[in-house]
């Protein structure tokens, strides 16, 4: 990979929002704060930072892979949060690793597993580093850890194999979304996994954490297309068979699903994989009241309609990204597929949004509201950046919860984090939501909440209005996160989230893959 990702912010270096997409965010917060102007504070550059001096070096066995240089250290300190993005405008890298080793293949791994865990020395595997809840920061814990080693797998990024037969292939851990996509392109096949985070993570990322993609309706989660893996672990290395399907007992390929790097590492991994689509169809739909699109969007998805795209927008929501004008919610309704037109699923749908107040969006030069949307949601992960520095705690969450209850859950979680930002920053603030994925029993409701904060407690504010959230969202019966995974954010209510007893049971597998309790500690379980 030439370019080289940002220490601070999103994507590679030379990328961010351009002078005018600034200028439209900063109206819109100047709005709704009601204010003029912002106090912005300086981003210290490379030079800059303070890095503490590493505390190990690589022995000449593995020396080529690894690197204790700076930019590599920095790079690595942290991931994508908030909370990240605030210690880096701070000049706060105390957490960054000793050292990034850079392994080329999956002995690597072993030889650098096994050297860290004589030290002893933390591991953290690490993709693209997109994780926004803390997944990614080294810790050295518990268990005696005198260093912390990164695990930088991007330097085993390929497709290794094609099955056109079964329509798999194998890639990998560390090969990033559009090189996947890529190598694929020339056997006509796709993976169709499009998380907001695609260009800028790997495949071995989003199975560790249980990534969801871009298609709102029948394979949302990297589960279901996992057909088996690889996993190095301080104990050996497992691989499980390839299959469609299987009732030998409890799924080894679920129990690395979602591990968060606490388990071991995965170097490959056997994907499910598709025709690239041929035919699209979709439409921007309005609608007078957002809970109105609600009960359509349950309607569509439970007369067995499934879109690949089926978002719907707060009015707030949709006008913060430019794609309406706050006086109504929106549902971005999309079809796609390679084996023939999609005019009579585009129209059962359209069809069942009418019955509930939907009205399509009449065709006009230039973008639609959808393409508005979807060209702010590509676009926002660049924000942060730019408001950080301006004291603008601007963040999300999301969650999925039963139809019956998602009413209630929205009107608690919409209270309770308001009230937290004017009890935080001491003014008004601003929740939003949107639907990311449908199911027939319930939705995946996507919050944003911004709010004015202030130089010099914007760690604390955001925690308040955090923790307000989040036990808003356990209160309602919602999980804590649908797709952003866990890490160390979000710890406190998935212990409180998942039964006891298979905590134990976790802890146990820990146990018994890490003994040392050395990989990613302090995520799903402390060791």
């Amino acid at each position: 990979m030439s370019a080289k990702r940002k220490i601070f912010g999103w994507g590679f270096e030379g990328e961010g929002f351009t002078a005018e997409e600034e200028r439209l965010a900063l109206a819109t917060y100047a709005r709704l704060f009601g204010v003029d102007s912002f106090d912005e504070k300086h981003v210290p550059g490379l030079g800059e930072i303070a890095l503490p001096a590493s505390r190990v070096s690589p022995p000449a066995g593995l020396a080529e892979i690894c690197s204790t240089s700076p930019h590599d250290r920095a790079l690595h300190s942290f991931g994508k949060s908030y909370p990240d993005t605030v210690r880096g405008m701070l000049g706060d890298y105390e957490a960054a690793p000793d050292l990034v080793a850079y392994p080329r293949e999956e002995a690597d791994i072993g030889r650098v597993i096994a050297w860290a865990g004589g030290i002893p020395a933390t591991i953290t595997p690490f993709g693209g580093g997109s994780s926004v809840v803390g997944g990614v920061e080294p810790a050295l814990g518990r268990g005696g850890a005198k260093a912390a080693v990164t695990l930088d797998l991007s330097r085993m990024d390929q497709l290794l194999e094609v099955d056109p037969v079964s329509r798999a292939g194998r890639f990998a851990g560390g090969i990033f979304g559009p090189a996947l996509e890529a190598a694929l392109r020339p056997h006509g096949l796709t993976l169709r996994h499009f998380p907001q985070s695609f260009a800028h993570s790997t495949l071995g990322g989003w199975i560790a954490t249980r990534s969801a993609g871009h298609y709102a309706s029948l394979r949302t989660h990297i589960d279901d297309f996992v057909e088996s893996l690889r996993v190095v672990t301080p104990r050996g290395t497992l691989e499980t068979r390839r299959l469609p399907g299987s009732g030998a007992g409890p799924s080894p390929d679920r129990l690395f699903i979602g591990s968060e790097g606490t388990l071991g590492v995965i170097s490959e991994a056997w994907v499910r994989l598709t025709p690239r689509p041929r035919f699209r169809a979709g439409s921007s739909v309005w609608f007078a009241d957002f809970f109105a699109a609600a009960r359509a969007v349950r309607a569509i998805i439970q007369a067995g309609i499934f879109p690949a795209n089926c978002r719907i927008l707060d009015p707030d929501e949709a006008r913060n990204t430019g794609a309406g004008d706050g006086s109504a919610a929106l549902m971005v309704l999309g079809f796609e597929g390679w084996d023939g037109p999609l005019d009579d699923p585009h129209a059962r749908a359209l069809a069942v949004a009418a019955d509930h107040g939907g009205h399509p969006e009449p065709e006009t030069e230039g973008p639609s509201a959808a393409e508005k949307w979807r060209t702010a949601f590509i676009r926002m992960p660049y924000a942060r950046e730019r408001m950080v520095p301006r004291a603008i705690i601007a963040d999300t969450f999301e969650t999925a919860i039963t139809w019956e209850r998602f009413e209630t859950l929205h009107e608690a979680v919409t209270k309770a984090t308001l009230a937290a930002i004017r009890e935080a920053t001491g003014r008004p603030g601003q929740i939003t939501c949107r639907f990311t994925h449908v199911y027939p029993d319930g939705p995946a409701p996507y919050f944003s909440f911004h709010a004015l904060g202030r130089h010099g407690t914007l760690l604390e504010q955001w925690r308040t209005i955090k923790k307000a959230a989040g036990e808003a969202l356990i209160a309602a019966g919602g999980t804590i996160t649908h797709h952003h995974a866990v890490g160390r954010d979000h710890r406190p209510w998935y212990d409180r989230q998942r039964p006891d007893l298979f905590g134990d049971v976790l802890r146990a597998a820990k146990a018994a893959l890490d003994p040392g309790g050395l990989f990613n500690p302090g995520v799903l379980v402390d060791p």
